[in-house]
């Protein structure tokens, strides 16, 4: 993969922008259902709300909109899209075939430096997951991924993957916040480590594949509990 794809999926920085702050509170109250389908978000009102120009905004919405969770209207504004529950199931199931071919493939690719920072990630993991901060063991989960998608040594793969995926960063992020969710997420990083580092494809890719399922179960469960 070239230097070009590598910073295509590097490691997230710690930092996060006003511009990022912003998108996250809106996807946050989306995905909640504190702002429904259809409710108009108005820049100069949400500018007043954060304090900001309309730039951090105008570009918080193009975000959202990019995953999905936003739809612009011509000579309208933004909108809350009204995502339907049959599309949010058929993108995870794609997103569960993507991720289950990348790490199908990285069990086979992956060089043993490779192997080694997948390794360091999931430790770093683990550490955020004692500390139970849901949005730094996010920040660090896409990290992991990033570098399974990398490994795949396939950058076709890697970018359709990677687009899918920030498609459902929203939801894949929520997820984070389900009891005892961030020690079963470790749990299932780390079978899918130790079956990559035995360069077992089937396994490997089986494994994803039941990671991401699982991912949607909690996402679901989250949501309910917001109910």
């Amino acid at each position: 993969m070239s230097s070009s794809d590598n910073d295509l999926i590097s490691k997230p920085s710690r930092s996060r922008t006003r511009t990022e702050d912003i998108r996250l509170q809106l996807a946050d109250e989306i995905v909640k259902g504190e702002l429904v389908p259809g409710t108009q978000l108005d820049e100069m009102g949400l500018a007043a709300r954060f304090g900001v120009s309309r730039t951090p905004i105008r570009e918080a919405l193009r975000q959202l909109e990019a995953s999905g969770l936003v739809e612009q209207k011509p000579h309208c504004g933004a909108f809350v899209a009204k995502l339907s529950p049959e599309r949010l199931d058929e993108m995870f199931i794609v997103m569960a075939e993507l991720e289950a071919l990348c790490a199908g493939l990285a069990a086979v690719n992956m060089s043993a430096d490779e192997r080694r920072e997948l390794e360091a990630i999931l430790a770093d993991l683990a550490g955020v997951m004692r500390q139970g901060d849901p949005q730094r063991y996010h920040e660090l989960n896409e990290a992991f991924h990033n570098a399974i998608y990398a490994g795949s040594h396939n950058a076709y793969l890697a970018e359709l993957t990677l687009a899918t995926r920030l498609r459902l960063a929203p939801f894949r992020r929520a997820q984070f916040r389900t009891l005892g969710r961030l020690a079963k997420s470790q749990a299932e990083h780390t079978t899918i480590v130790e079956t990559i580092a035995r360069g077992d494809r089937a396994g490997a890719a089986e494994l994803m594949r039941t990671h991401i399922d699982t991912v949607k179960i909690s996402f679901d469960t989250y949501v309910e509990q917001q109910g």
